[in-house]
């Protein structure tokens, strides 16, 4: 992709950002899906090409350092169990009814099988609620959107542990075993979650040293990309790791006396990073999704898309029946709300494109079946959110 390509596809998200004042009803990220469809039939921009380490290496530690720093310590301390379980044993329950599902319903149109199916679940199980978080708070119970957006922060590190075995099994790269899997999961995520809490620590405590704005923000840059490389490089879960020193510093400033003067600072530069990114990686979506779209089988694709939604809202009801003390959470209605603002994005297409990767040729049909269901999550479920959060409340 050329500098000028990335200019021109900035400009686009400027003007989707400046003349859309109907964020709630018509969100932001639908429009940028719906262009970079379009300039998929463009030559210009046809000839752009997203790879799994753009998506990972780039867009990821950004946007979710954006969404940890800005995610309140106290929140994670209310919803901690929640979240906890709705990102591991619920995700991954998920993924073994959707996948079950989808294998039974794979025997209606084609041929997948069990481990297709299973690798299909594993891409469509976390949840990148970008357009969603912003009209809940707006529209619902504040604690809604932050247990949405607290379980889409943790549970993509499960979804890439949980896929990268999947995907192995299918590749004939491994095979499944119990206690592999387990330790794994663990030394991936707990070590992500360590080496995070330690840069965190170190940023807060380096902050008061670097007493210009300008080399704070710059400080921040290193801690939302170093930490995610670090702990790539050691090989636990960078994923986790960006999101424990967004949350950690987040804590930190929550116990300083001039709060607002460094959160101000990094506010201001990462207020503007945000929306470039999500332009970006939105209208690049669309454009990479457009020629798997062409081919896909939509009536499967449908038919996987509404029972992701059934699936997810089954689990969310389950962990708040379990924890039935959670204020403000164990409606049926919350509950529904925060499964419809599950919705795939971001981490979905990586692993789709991961997939691709590992195996250009032989997983046509699971690729075009997976960004098919992204693609109807993104418009139905991002255009549902408020309408539905308003009925939900009132």
């Amino acid at each position: 992709m050329s500098v000028t390509q990335v200019v021109l596809l900035l400009l686009i998200g400027y003007v989707v950002f400046t003349i859309d004042k109907k964020k709630k009803s018509l969100p932001i990220p639908v429009v940028l899906l719906v262009i970079g469809i379009g300039l998929s039939f463009v030559p210009y921009f046809s000839t752009v090409e997203v790879t799994e380490k753009m998506i990972y290496e780039i867009f990821l530690p950004g946007i979710l350092f954006v969404s940890a720093y800005k995610y309140s310590a106290k929140a994670i301390k209310r919803h901690g169990a929640v979240l906890a379980t709705l990102s591991t044993l619920g995700l991954m329950a998920t993924a073994l009814l959707l996948g079950l599902l989808t294998y039974m319903i794979g025997g209606w149109f084609g041929s997948i099988s069990f481990l297709g199916a299973m690798v299909i679940a594993s891409i469509l199980t976390p949840t990148d609620p970008v357009s969603a978080v912003s009209v809940l708070e707006e529209a619902a119970d504040e604690q809604i959107a932050e247990v949405v957006d607290g379980e889409s922060m943790i549970n993509d590190g499960t979804s890439i542990v949980l896929f990268t075995v999947l995907s192995g099994m299918y590749l004939g790269e491994n095979s499944f075993q119990l206690t592999g899997f387990i330790g794994e999961f663990l030394y991936v995520s707990l070590g992500g979650v360590a080496v995070g809490i330690a840069f965190g620590w170190l940023c807060s405590k380096a902050v008061h040293i670097t007493h210009h704005r300008d080399y704070q923000v710059m400080l921040s840059i290193i801690i939302a990309y170093g930490v995610f490389q670090t702990a790539e490089h050691i090989g636990f879960s960078g994923v986790l790791g960006t999101v424990a020193a967004g949350i950690m510093l987040s804590y930190e400033f929550e116990h300083m006396n001039r709060e607002e003067h460094y959160r101000e600072a990094l506010s201001g530069f990462w207020n503007v990073v945000e929306p470039s990114l999500l332009a970006l990686v939105f209208l690049l979506i669309g454009i990479t999704a457009t020629p798997y779209l062409t081919s896909a089988n939509w009536s499967m694709a449908i038919i996987i898309f509404v029972a992701s939604i059934v699936i997810r809202y089954l689990i969310v009801t389950s962990v708040l029946a379990i924890f039935h003390n959670h204020r403000s959470l164990d409606k049926n209605r919350q509950a529904f709300l925060v499964s419809w603002a599950g919705i795939r994005g971001t981490m979905s297409v990586f692993l789709i494109l991961s997939l691709h990767a590992k195996s250009p040729d032989g997983s046509e049909e699971l690729l075009s079946i997976s960004f098919s269901v992204v693609v109807l999550s993104l418009i139905i479920q991002s255009l549902g959110v408020y309408p539905l959060s308003r009925k939900l409340e009132n």
